[in-house]
């Protein structure tokens, strides 16, 4: 297995693409961190990774929250002894509202979680990372299509998803002097509990409202196993998974 000995942290693991990723992560032979905000979804993570759940912590952590960010990488390195590959999956979204009617209160809890979250986490990650022996791990963020084209009323989201593309970027640079490579998957339309209400119809940019192709979860794993099964001379910088015929090639 290429994971084997390995280390992560997966935030989001909760549901959706965090625990997919997590559960394909332990398969591939890697001891996981789970976190997330509530305790019982991250055990039921670890209850359908299966016999590969021995490998696995649940951490409950708010990832906007500096002393929790501390606490969850203090527990994985207390229990695996090393980080060899941090996933900033955790993520948040904003009522679709128009941009006049949004209150602050829902942009600053989105900018909390999809920004400042994965900048705490990636920052407690180079301070591991950059310590251990041998030194250096690997860091995927999780940008979103959002992070190349907006949906209607989504400035929260999508100006987060766009400022995670420059925190990546900074990220694989800064990261060199410490062998620790950063890339960014960017995912459209996974089969997800926050993205099936697709299937029934969503907003598109010329005022209707129509169905969007989905596409099984477990794609978006394979992308995140295969991102991390990569030597440490080797990046993917830049990776875009979709469902294929969903509106985001072309003009709308």
């Amino acid at each position: 297995m290429s994971g084997e000995g390995k280390v992560a942290i997966v935030t989001g693991a909760g549901s959706g693409v965090g625990r997919g990723a997590a559960v394909a992560l332990l398969a591939e032979g890697y001891s996981v961190a789970l976190a997330g905000r509530r305790a019982d979804a991250l055990e039921e993570s670890i209850a359908e990774a299966g016999t590969d759940a021995v490998r696995a912590i649940a951490v409950p952590t708010d990832v906007s929250d500096p002393a929790s960010v501390a606490a969850l990488f203090e527990a994985t390195t207390k229990a695996f002894g090393r980080l060899d590959l941090l996933f900033n999956n955790a993520g948040a979204g904003a009522p679709a509202v128009n941009i006049e009617d949004l209150p602050f209160e829902q942009w600053q809890m989105v900018v909390n979680v999809n920004l400042t979250g994965v900048f705490l986490c990636t920052q407690a990650a180079f301070k591991v990372m950059k310590a251990q022996d041998p030194m250096g791990g690997r860091i995927i963020n999780n940008g979103s299509i959002s992070a190349h084209t907006p949906r209607p009323n989504s400035s929260p989201y999508t100006s987060t998803k766009h400022a995670v593309t420059g925190l990546t970027k900074c990220t694989s640079l800064d990261g060199r002097k410490y062998d620790i490579a950063c890339g960014q998957l960017d995912i459209g339309n996974a089969l997800t509990p926050m993205a099936a209400r697709m299937a029934d119809g969503v907003p598109q940019a010329d005022g209707s409202v129509k169905p969007e192709p989905l596409m099984d979860v477990d794609n978006v794993s394979s992308a995140v196993v295969y991102m991390a099964s990569l030597p440490p001379d080797a990046n993917v910088q830049f990776l875009t998974v979709m469902a294929t015929k969903m509106p985001f090639v072309g003009r709308g």
